[in-house]
């Protein structure tokens, strides 16, 4: 069986060796030494300032929400994963949709300021796939306006743009550290904020709203993460220039040997160093593609529709038409791309997709 993705696993004397610190510290929670340690070889990876290491993705977005959001209308792109649009509702906030680019699949920022209101607070973008938005434009667009610019980097680690980390570009980024993830700490996800004082709201709104074990500073919640969840991470993060060499591999061979005379497939923004995080093709027509992803799944090959339908259309958004997303969402399909995928496999799936085109 090969699925969309596969979860990267150390070896597990690595792991091992890490759990044995743990039982050693008598520490599983409450940001200890492994969290710690993992915070700072991640800020060096990625050259990146602050960073707070969450129990998952979607919390960091929750708490950006919180408190940037102010209860107001969020302008955001309806082509991402669900939970970019249901925490903007779970946090008593109103998405705004703007289409999307058909090229790049992230917002279209020549849209946004017809769809900024006196209600407006902030701007919460999608860098799909790992594929920047134009964050130059939007971040004129949220100056000129006095709006906050949340950016949900779920697919970005290690992306840079215009030789910086993606994570340094608005007020702040998420990324999510889940199993399906190039970096992952089996669940986990992170918060990235260069303004010290935003920094310090976001730090103490993930646990509780501390400062300090005996006093409460504001208004917080439970987003910490595990000594286990950050012994995984230690033991990832020595692979990650390898998982991505690996994936580039894929990738290279995908373009290769698809028939794009009747494909196409995401453009990655011009000065964007990549990461291979998701390797999407679209289709002439939503009919194609389920006659390819029934032909691949015939064989126990799962490649997944990420991302669909058009978050504008689920029930409880009942949002406008968005019509370049919803017809992307009907016709895109991401192929299986993980580190270890073997030659064998990816001539099958490219025969298969060619023959049935």
């Amino acid at each position: 069986m090969i699925n969309v993705t596969k979860t990267f696993f150390p070896p597990i004397e690595e792991y091992e060796k890490q759990l044995r610190r743990i039982w050693k510290n008598q520490w599983l929670t409450n940001r200890g030494e492994l969290l710690l340690e993992l915070e700072e070889k991640v800020k060096k990876y990625l050259s990146v300032t602050n960073i707070i290491i969450m129990t998952n993705g979607t919390i960091p977005i929750q708490i950006a929400l919180k408190i940037l959001g102010k209860e107001g209308e969020i302008i955001t792109t309806p082509f991402s994963y669900v939970a970019t649009t249901s925490s903007i509702i779970w946090e008593q906030c109103h998405p705004v949709f703007v289409d999307i680019h058909a090229d790049y699949l992230t917002i279209d920022e020549t849209k946004i300021e017809a769809a900024i209101t006196p209600k407006t607070t902030a701007i919460l973008a999608t860098h799909v796939f790992g594929n920047p938005c134009h964050v130059v434009a939007i971040e004129a667009i949220a100056k000129k306006h006095n709006l906050k610019v949340i950016y949900d980097a779920a697919h970005c680690f290690g992306v840079t743009y215009k030789n910086k980390s993606i994570f340094d570009y608005g007020d702040v980024s998420t990324c999510s550290f889940h199993a399906t993830k190039l970096f992952h700490t089996g669940e986990g996800g992170a918060i990235f904020c260069n303004d010290a004082e935003l920094n310090h709201k976001m730090y103490y709104s993930h646990n509780f709203g501390h400062n300090g074990p005996l006093d409460f500073h504001c208004l917080g919640i439970n987003g910490k993460t595990s000594e286990l969840q950050a012994a995984m991470g230690l033991s990832v993060l020595p692979y990650m220039d390898e998982i991505i060499k690996s994936r580039k591999a894929t990738v290279d061979f995908y373009i290769i040997n698809l028939n794009f005379t009747k494909l196409k497939t995401i453009k990655i923004r011009q000065d964007t160093n990549w990461n291979y995080s998701y390797y999407p093709i679209i289709f002439e027509s939503e009919e194609k593609l389920l006659k390819v992803q029934k032909a691949l799944n015939e064989v126990e090959i799962y490649p997944r529709r990420y991302f669909y339908p058009s978050l504008n259309t689920i029930h409880y958004v009942n949002g406008p038409s968005m019509p370049i997303s919803e017809d992307i969402a009907s016709r895109i399909l991401c192929l299986p791309l993980y580190a270890g995928i073997v030659e064998e496999e990816l001539y099958q799936i490219t025969s298969i997709i060619n023959y049935n085109l």
